[in-house]
């Protein structure tokens, strides 16, 4: 037995020791690729008869991260920031050297109110004349939605559409947890509030599959319309072809249907751009990317006056998150109030646009980032512009704004709190641990002893569940944060508590569903955002600038500290939805019982 314990002890030691060496190896050797790729190629000049060629795969965040890492990404890599891509787009109407875009379709995955924006400038940039080329080989239900807009979509000739329909799914992890010892103590308030159930159900509740179900219908209703519209099909007949499985469909089938004009090899679909725009078939087509076409925007002035434009992307949390390796954005609270403070305090910036993309996360920090809003909107108009999802904590950071504005298929609402306590008290019986203390005061020991695995260290858990007393405090605890949350939502809508209440409990909405209810003022993108603050501030020449700045990815490496970079490696092993998960369950450590939070993503 001495023996084994010397043995685990040096094994245990080794792993730290080789944990240590590891990273700072990784580090020098992130250093290393930084410096070779550097940052980036400047934009090229653009000359006659050139077209933009935009790339719809992977995703597109609203603001592209600075980070040369995503090839080691386990999803595709972000291409653009909606920000540039729109910009390049209204760039490319203007720059009369620009003769077209062509759309090089693939896998692309976005929410669908970004999906929205894109489209509406490729719509604004048809205005022009100018010509819109689509081409595909394996063309995706968001990126086809983008494309059909386009003045011809070319398939490849064994090329696939995936027009499928929207879908919610959700794996339930009740049964996993129970097989290994461990059970949620549920605290929430909110009938619709389904963020706790995958831990504490098999299945959809029923008031969660209705909210669902309307919200996917109405999600869906506009998408179909505006394809339908754009490829001179009713709806009733496209909605029927994608329950006919067209994504199996034979390609010629596709033509027949009028989902794509014809079917084309890639060379064959660039010979038809050349034809377009006047170069003969032999020449070179000459091509821009997004980032060459938005270095010629001639529309960015320099002026005194400016509108800050502040990004809110991630998910709303005050402890560290997911960070530069793993290229996910998070929203820090206490950053956020300083750069809002900073916004304030500033005489140059006349108005604010909150940029929001946002699930929720800690209701705590929310409030915190709803606070700094409401006093910066005493002194200077804050508008806020709703991107993919704008819900629980997203929706509260931007209740206080003057103005909201949502993309119809902008997902918001889910006004609610819960909290989410793992039990192991079955996991430490199956592990033979068991607990004994002393203490001074009846919850001196709240919560109890946190389960511990012998030399490894590991600790997450409780190790027995809340008793009565311990479980009526957290329950108030829960019920005066949503009251806190109804009264900022009142306060910043106009509308009185009992009000919120009836569109609250949790509840998800559309953009479309939100304006008729009045959590938002209007539907549109950032750009009617901006318009907005604009006149709200009574200004009309002022300059947009961007916040926070961004850091080079060398001022990231060398400012993220031990634990954020711990966060980081951690989140890179497991995955974006699984780390956001841990960080959820993790909250209770921080004493961070309320969230507000939506996880739930569709397809």
């Amino acid at each position: 037995m001495k023996h084994f314990f010397k043995m685990a002890l040096a094994s245990t030691v080794g792993v730290i020791i080789g944990a240590i060496f590891l990273y700072f190896i990784s580090l020098v050797m992130l250093i290393t690729i930084v410096m070779a790729v550097g940052g980036g190629s400047s934009a090229k000049p653009i000359t006659e008869t050139t077209i933009l060629e935009i790339n719809l795969t992977g995703e597109i965040a609203d603001r592209l991260s600075l980070n040369p890492f995503d090839f080691l990404s386990q999803t595709d890599s972000k291409n653009y920031g909606l920000n540039d891509l729109l910009a390049a787009i209204k760039a490319a109407k203007e720059n009369k050297k620009i003769k077209g875009i062509y759309l090089k379709v693939g896998a692309l995955s976005t929410g669908y109110a970004s999906s929205q924006q894109i489209r509406q400038e490729l719509l604004s940039f048809k205005e022009s004349g100018k010509v819109i080329i689509a081409y595909g080989e394996t063309i995706t239900q968001n990126g086809y939605y983008i494309a059909s807009v386009a003045d011809k979509i070319f398939l490849n000739p064994e090329g696939i559409i995936d027009l499928h329909g929207l879908s919610a799914n959700i794996q339930f992890e009740k049964g996993f947890y129970k097989n290994t010892g461990i059970d949620f103590q549920v605290f929430k308030v909110g009938t619709f509030k389904s963020a706790v159930e995958p831990y504490i159900l098999d299945k959809m509740s029923e008031p969660n599959r209705q909210q669902y179900t309307d919200l996917l219908n109405d999600i869906w209703k506009t998408i179909l319309g505006e394809i339908a519209e754009s490829r001179s099909v009713s709806t009733e007949i496209l909605n029927g072809y994608v329950d006919e499985g067209v994504v199996f469909a034979n390609q010629a089938t596709l033509v027949k249907k009028k989902l794509v004009d014809e079917l084309k090899y890639s060379n064959e679909a660039e010979l038809y751009v050349k034809e377009q725009i006047g170069i003969d078939k032999d020449d070179k087509l000459r091509t821009a990317t997004v980032y060459d076409v938005k270095a010629t925007d001639k529309t960015k002035k320099k002026n005194k006056d400016k509108i800050a434009v502040l990004y809110a992307e991630g998910v709303i949390t005050d402890i560290p998150a997911l960070s530069f390796l793993s290229g996910e954005s998070s929203i820090m609270a206490k950053e956020y109030v300083k750069e809002i403070e900073k916004l304030r305090k500033d005489k140059d910036v006349k108005a604010v646009v909150l940029r929001v993309n946002s699930p929720g996360g800690s209701a705590f920090a929310s409030e915190q980032i709803h606070h700094a809003i409401k006093t910066l909107k005493a002194e200077k108009p804050v508008v806020v512009s709703m991107g993919t999802v704008a819900a629980s904590g997203g929706y509260y950071i931007s209740a206080g704004a003057s103005k909201i504005i949502a993309e119809p298929a902008t997902i918001t609402g889910s006004i609610g709190i819960f909290g989410l306590i793992p039990n192991a008290e079955q996991l430490s019986k199956k592990l033979g641990l068991t607990y004994d203390n002393v203490k001074t005061n009846k919850f001196a020991d709240f919560g109890g002893q946190t389960l511990s695995i012998p030399m490894l260290g590991i600790g997450l858990f409780p190790s027995r569940p809340f008793n009565e007393s311990e479980s009526r405090i957290v329950q108030t605890y829960i019920e005066r944060g949503y009251d806190t949350f109804l009264s900022r939502c009142a306060e910043g809508r106009g509308k009185t508590k009992e009000e919120i209440d009836a569109i609250g409990q949790g509840r998800v909405w559309t953009g479309n569903q939100a304006l008729a209810n009045g959590l938002v003022d209007s539907l549109g993108g950032i750009e009617d955002a901006i318009e907005t603050a604009a006149k709200l501030a009574e200004i009309s020449d002022y300059s947009l600038d961007e916040y926070p700045a961004q850091k080079t990815v060398f001022e990231q490496i060398l400012s993220s500290s031990l634990e954020e970079t711990r966060s980081s490696l951690t989140g890179f092993i497991m995955g974006k939805e699984n780390y956001h998960k841990k960080l959820l369950l993790e909250s209770w450590t921080h004493y961070d019982f309320r969230q507000a939070i939506l996880p739930l993503e569709f397809k």
